[in-house]
């Protein structure tokens, strides 16, 4: 954040004084994310991540097991298929062992493929959010600024919550198309994305985002340096990808349902954790006068 982004009281007039808090979040968050566009050696590695998740590593296994499928591998998670219950077999696509196979990679194994990317990308930018703005040296403008702590928290939530957000739906749409151009003639046609897909995607990957941020920048206030704060939010974020696993899993086994329960109670702990997320922002915390951890 630099000082033209985020005037002083004294530069700023009395109507800009008054303007919304919306208003104001929007300025903090727009601050933010003009950083990041401007700056390459951020979200180039991000575009990288997410080509590497979302298209490179699906299509080079998808390829393999649909025009290689007499390789011992695929072989042997066939027949890891057929001993699921028969509730589990029901759900899996397809008219041959390799249509079968890449099926359930496709739709149940890769899933948490969309909870990885977008909690790496916004935990990186959450992470040194606030802790970063000390470090610049441009956290006294920001505590200077007319905005209240609760609109500098929510502009650097959004800030943080759009691009790792938004690198996963377009993500999503190319898995998709990768999907249906390789395991689709393998299961009757065109099929992803399925209704599990759905939820995971609308209902419970953006609660998770929620919750991980509400950590995060509670940690990024209270840290002494960005380094720190990017370790511990990669420890946050172990949970939320075994979480996704579980509700992959979950909906193989017929718990249909799994989704909706897990997301209810993501959105429950995210309005509660961010509630409390915003008591860890001061003013004295952004001039770095304030007890740290």
């Amino acid at each position: 954040m630099t000082a033209a982004h985020v005037p002083t009281t004294t530069e700023v007039p009395a109507p800009a004084r008054r303007m919304s808090s919306w208003s104001r979040i929007g300025i903090v968050a727009r601050s933010d994310m003009r950083q990041l566009l401007e700056d390459k050696g951020f979200w180039m590695p991000m575009v990288v991540l997410g080509a590497i998740f979302f298209v490179f590593i699906p299509t080079v296994l998808l390829l393999t097991i649909t025009r290689i499928g007499n390789v011992e591998a695929v072989e042997q998670v066939s027949k890891t298929l057929e001993v699921l219950p028969e509730a589990a077999q029901a759900q899996i696509q397809g008219s041959t062992p390799e249509g079968r196979t890449a099926y359930a990679l496709a739709v149940y194994l890769l899933a948490p493929v969309a909870i990885v990317v977008p909690l790496t990308i916004s935990t990186a930018i959450g992470a040194s959010t606030i802790v970063g703005e000390r470090e610049r040296g441009t956290g006294e403008f920001l505590a200077h600024s007319p905005a209240h702590v609760r609109e500098i928290y929510l502009g650097k939530l959004i800030a943080s919550l759009v691009p790792g957000y938004a690198t996963t739906l377009v993500g999503f749409g190319c898995y998709s198309l990768v999907v249906n151009l390789l395991v689709g003639p393998e299961a009757g046609g065109w099929f992803f994305p399925t209704a599990q897909w759905w939820v995971l995607m609308l209902w419970v990957v953006p609660p998770f985002l929620a919750v991980t941020l509400s950590i995060v920048l509670r940690l990024s206030a209270r840290v002494k340096s960005s380094a720190a704060a990017q370790q511990a939010a990669g420890l946050v974020t172990l949970p939320m990808i075994g979480i996704a696993y579980s509700q992959s899993t979950g909906a193989l086994f017929g718990a249909r349902a799994s989704g909706l329960v897990i997301g209810l109670v993501a959105w429950i702990a995210a309005a509660v954790g961010l509630s409390r997320g915003v008591r860890a922002v001061s003013r004295s915390r952004l001039l770095g006068v304030d007890d740290q951890i």
